[in-house]
Formats: structure tokens, C-alpha cells, sequence
């Protein structure tokens, strides 16, 4: 198990034991960093933390082409709705050769620029809001981060995504249904080099679709091919804007517009096993 400096516990048996630890966790970590992409996972993290000491907790949200400008300006709100002591970095993986060409690793070199741009202005231990459920996903990113010393304080006590939201609507987070997200470039295939203009276009395409009043989504880019992913209970209002979803995809550049009739299921661009 690469997770660093903590014995895993038992999965806690209910929400208030999950938040009772979860406190307990930051009083024992001293000062720390969150990085926070404004998720579920990373919101509680930075609410906890903040909570138990915001002068030991400082929030940090790493802005690049590959942050969504929706995701911004969600994390500038909660940083003032929960008056967290919150700051950006700019990252800077887009000079990363390896990064642009998109090998499987690409989360890797992600996670490297990430742990670079922090350093700067970290205070004590990185935090990471990864969840048990992720070390069942393709993240090579979270290998790098934990050898470069970031904590995953959901992992070492046995929180799992469910259990992340379920905390947070019980400490009253707006956060606790919001959708997955994940970097622009999870978008892209393994081999099909990512640039500034092709993240900005997957951007302009999903935003079409978020403006029908979706959720869960995604855009993958196949070229001239835009496969929508959305959670089944939603393809009805795909198919019902459907001419209007098609023109607008259509403008941005893709030649052909596809529902994918599997659904929303997160890293389906990931290397098979």
C-alpha cells in the first residue's frame, strides 16, 4: 500500500463517527494544506479542517487550462461562504512535454506540477481528498503525490465516496451532491495530445450541456466526435435538446454528436485492466 505515515483504520460505521474522526484527524495533523478543486471530497476536507483550526489550515486551489472556470468560481464562493483561508496557485504541467503527450501517465506529471506549484506556499503536510473508492481507478497521480508526502485522510480512516456525502450533508455542505469532476484533460484519449485550444473547446461543449440544467456529465473528444456521457435518468433531456445540443457542438467544431448509451462512469478512457 503506497499510502504514507498512517496505519488505515476500520471503515467507520456511521456519519457521526466518520465526522467525529475525521476532526480528529486534523487535531492530530498539525498544519496542513488542502488542495481543493472545490469537489465533495476536497469541499469536506477544507470545511473540517478549517473548522477545527483555521489557523493551522490553509486551502488551496490549483488553476490551469484544465480547471473548468466554473470550478473557479465555485471554489472563490465557498472560500467565502465558509471563510476559508484560501488562496490559488497556477500550475504549470502544460510546459510538460510528457504531460501534452498524454500517455497514461499523464496524471502523474499532473500531480507533479500540482505538488511543485504548492511548495511555495505550503504550510505543513498536503492533503488530497482521495477516498477509498478511488484506489480502485486508474490515478497514477496519487502515487506521485503520496511520494512526495501528501496525506489522504479519507484512505487512512476507510471513507469511501458514499460516506463523503453523507458527512457533508449532515454537517449542511451545498457540496454533498455535487457532481464528480475531474480535470478537462480525463476528457481526452491516452495518445491525442492536450492543448490549451482543445481543453478550452471540451469546456465550451460541456458548458452547453450544464446550461440545460444537467449534472453528472462529460465530453470525451474523439476527434471529430463529441460522446456525451450523462447519468441514464438524463438522456431524456439530451434527446428532448437534442437539435439545440447538436448546433451548439456543431459550432465549437465537432463534425459529428453522440449520446453514449452506456451513461456517466468515471474514467471510461482509462486504460482497460
Amino acid at each position: 500500500m503506497w499510502v504514507h505515515s498512517a496505519e488505515l483504520t476500520l471503515p467507520p460505521t456511521d456519519v457521526s463517527q466518520a465526522i467525529d474522526s475525521l476532526r480528529a484527524w486534523f487535531e492530530a495533523a498539525g498544519d496542513i494544506t488542502v488542495a481543493f478543486s472545490g469537489g465533495a471530497d476536497s469541499a469536506l476536507l477544507a470545511k473540517v479542517a478549517t473548522d477545527v483550526s483555521a489557523e493551522r489550515a490553509l486551502i488551496v486551489t490549483a488553476v490551469s487550462p484544465s480547471l473548468a472556470d466554473r470550478e473557479e468560481r465555485d471554489c472563490a464562493d465557498l472560500a467565502i461562504e465558509w471563510n476559508l483561508n484560501w488562496k490559488t496557485v497556477s500550475t504549470s504541467e502544460m510546459l510538460d512535454a510528457a504531460y501534452r503527450r498524454n500517455d497514461v501517465d499523464r496524471c502523474g506529471r499532473c500531480k507533479t506540477a500540482l505538488m511543485d506549484a504548492l511548495a511555495p506556499v505550503q504550510q505543513g503536510t498536503v492533503v488530497l481528498g482521495v477516498n477509498t473508492d478511488d484506489l480502485n481507478d486508474h490515478r497514477p497521480g496519487q502515487v506521485v503525490a503520496a511520494d512526495r508526502g501528501a496525506r489522504f485522510p479519507f484512505v487512512e480512516l476507510g471513507i469511501d465516496k458514499s460516506m463523503v456525502r453523507s458527512m457533508s450533508r449532515s454537517l449542511g455542505l451545498r457540496t454533498w451532491n455535487k457532481p464528480a469532476a475531474a480535470c478537462l484533460a480525463s476528457r481526452i484519449p491516452h495518445g491525442t495530445p492536450v492543448s490549451v485550444s482543445l481543453l478550452a473547446k471540451v469546456e465550451r461543449a460541456e458548458d452547453a450541456l450544464v446550461r440545460l440544467g444537467l449534472g453528472q456529465l462529460r465530453v470525451r473528444d474523439h476527434g471529430d466526435i463529441a460522446r456525451i456521457e450523462v447519468d441514464p435518468a438524463d438522456m431524456s433531456t439530451v434527446l428532448a435538446a437534442r437539435a439545440e445540443v447538436n448546433e451548439q457542438l456543431l459550432a465549437i467544431g465537432y463534425r459529428f454528436v453522440t449520446l453514449d448509451l452506456a451513461g456517466f462512469r468515471s474514467g471510461s478512457l482509462n486504460p482497460l485492466p
